[in-house]
């Protein structure tokens, strides 16, 4: 294990985030900062959003960091082609995703940024997520009973859905759950001292 001589601040209400980043066994602390703008210029390549939204929570934070503190920020994506797919405006769209996804593959994208008042280091992790062909009723009950609208792409692969619908995952389990914790191991190894 290493000493990492920083404060670890997850900027995230994410409960998902929270038991991840616990698993690392890495003392850490919640603080978020509400109304942050997700926005991102249209011409952005898709591979680039994740990582630019981080980046701007990050900036958000910086203003107010004590000097002993690294902060913590992501977002994740999911992609379907062309089409990037947030978080659900409500049940009928958190349905018209899943049936887009049902029988195809899509891109998870996490972007992370680690910054302390000195420095900062971003990263994206994809990972490939293949879904069944879904029927209408297991879409319904998912969405009824799981209510997915807090997530992207409208599913959280470590409920229901996840154990019926994915037939195949090329990558990282975690970054697909919402936090490449591999990866922020490692990056946080890098502001050990």
């Amino acid at each position: 294990m290493f000493n990492v001589n920083y404060k670890i601040i997850l900027a995230s209400n994410s409960p998902r985030r929270k038991e991840l980043l616990a698993g690392l066994d890495v003392p850490f602390e919640v603080r978020v900062i509400d109304g942050i703008d997700e926005s991102y210029p249209a011409s952005l390549p898709t591979r680039q959003i994740a990582e630019y939204i981080s980046q701007k929570k990050a900036a958000a934070y910086r203003e107010t960091m004590a000097a002993d503190e690294l902060v913590i920020t992501a977002d994740t994506i999911v992609v379907l082609g062309d089409e990037v797919m947030g978080k659900p405006h409500d049940e009928a769209d958190a349905c018209r995703m899943l049936h887009e996804l049902s029988g195809n593959t899509h891109q998870v994208i996490t972007g992370v940024t680690l910054t302390t008042t000195e420095r900062q280091q971003s990263f994206s992790v994809l990972t490939d997520v293949t879904f069944k062909q879904l029927s209408d009723d297991e879409i319904n009950y998912y969405v009824t009973h799981y209510r997915p609208f807090d997530k992207a792409g409208s599913y959280g692969i470590q409920e229901w859905i996840g154990y019926v619908g994915v037939t195949q995952l090329n990558g990282s389990y975690f970054n697909v759950m919402g936090l490449p914790v591999q990866r922020i191991y490692e990056a946080l190894r890098t502001f050990s001292y």
